[in-house]
């Protein structure tokens, strides 16, 4: 999530009109990804450490206890995120600032209507209904190549408009630059991420269960503020900092000696698999092969989607909450395991959001800085 603290606005209403076409339903798709370029689809089994990855490791290993580093101590995983996939024609909503906290600009699209097809629904709920001042209440919707992502979204109570602190459109077929949709911008995600095509659900790990394969892509994770890197001397915000893929901190306020948001993780190779279910060797795979990046502030490690609209379930491919630590006869999985990859330098955050212009028709190439 982006961070309430951290709102830039005007507080003016970005809205157009209610564009009011067919109330298609939600329907069961995949999970949106990026072209095969993109970096989230980058193996980093072979990848260059950072210079500092034991160290960094070991610092964040230390805090919130002796072999924590995660929040809670433990690899945890959240199901309450949804992905929506909207047919060709769906109903549209325009968005309007957020009742309490405006509006990320220039971070976030400055306009637009979202598709909100029936039965669709706001992380954490049934439907388009969240307590957005409290909640993170993110909307994660597929359309066609375009994917709209929205974070403290509720629908308003005349329901003709999503109110809401960011809406960041996407462009699926798309390998973006390095600096995703402007360097020191936010998303939905703090990290200034795409959320959905970093998420894993019940359908991509059964389709890999059959082959021993893995999901493809790298994963979303997070850690609580106060065990990301700060330091002063770089001369960012209260000390904020980041590195690619990143593109943006939220509060990062740990040692400088920890991991900074953007940063990502694999697995080390020799990590037992034995007596995981077949559903969490396909998440440890992916783990070994693509990785985990640093994306937000939180205390439950891992982002999956629910599995509301998906034809397989968190059950049926063996997957709960607790794998990672409560696996009866199974090596508990701590931050460790992991080793931190080389992505380049450390980014001073000043929150001067300079957004990317895409050129039409272009895809750039992939690659770490």
């Amino acid at each position: 999530m982006a961070h309430k603290s951290e709102v830039r606005s005007d507080g003016h209403f970005l809205a157009g009109l209610l564009l009011v076409i067919v109330a298609a339903p939600a329907m069961a798709l995949p999970l949106p990804g990026f072209p095969p370029g993109a970096v989230w689809n980058q193996d980093v089994s072979a990848a260059a450490l950072h210079p500092n990855s034991a160290s960094m490791i070991s610092t964040l290993n230390g805090l919130g206890g002796a072999n924590c580093g995660f929040g809670f101590c433990r690899m945890q995983i959240d199901f309450s995120n949804h992905v929506v996939h909207a047919p060709p024609g769906t109903a549209t909503l325009p968005i309007a600032d957020h009742a309490s906290y405006g509006y990320y600009s220039p971070d976030c699209d400055a306009t637009g209507a979202v598709p909100v097809p029936a039965n669709g629904a706001i992380e954490g709920t049934t439907g388009y209904d969240c307590d957005n001042d409290n909640d993170d209440c993110h909307l994660l919707v597929v359309q066609g190549s375009m994917l709209y992502e929205l974070y403290s979204t509720d629908r308003n109570d005349t329901q003709t408009a999503l109110n809401t602190l960011c809406l960041a459109t996407w462009r699926l077929d798309v390998v973006y630059p390095p600096e995703g949709r402007g360097d020191h911008c936010t998303s939905a995600d703090a990290a200034g991420f795409p959320m959905a095509p970093l998420l894993f659900n019940a359908d991509e790990v059964a389709a890999a269960i059959p082959v021993s394969g893995d999901l493809g892509h790298a994963i979303r994770f997070i850690l609580p503020n106060d065990r990301m890197a700060s330091d002063v001397s770089l001369g960012g915000v209260s000390g904020r900092l980041y590195v690619r893929p990143a593109t943006h901190a939220g509060a990062p306020s740990g040692p400088v000696g920890s991991m900074p948001y953007g940063s990502r993780l694999r697995l080390r190779a020799d990590f037992p698999l034995t007596n995981y279910s077949a559903g969490a060797q396909v998440i440890l795979r992916t783990l070994k092969k693509y990785g985990m990046v640093l994306a937000d502030g939180g205390n439950i490690a891992l982002t999956a989607e629910s599995d509301r609209y998906t034809t397989n379930t968190w059950a049926s491919v063996g997957v709960n909450s607790r794998t990672f630590d409560l696996t009866a006869g199974a090596t508990k999985v701590q931050v460790s395991d992991f080793q931190i990859i080389d992505t380049g330098p450390r980014i001073a955050e000043t929150y001067d959001c300079v957004p990317t212009v895409l050129p039409t028709g272009l895809l750039f190439a992939n690659g770490f800085e």
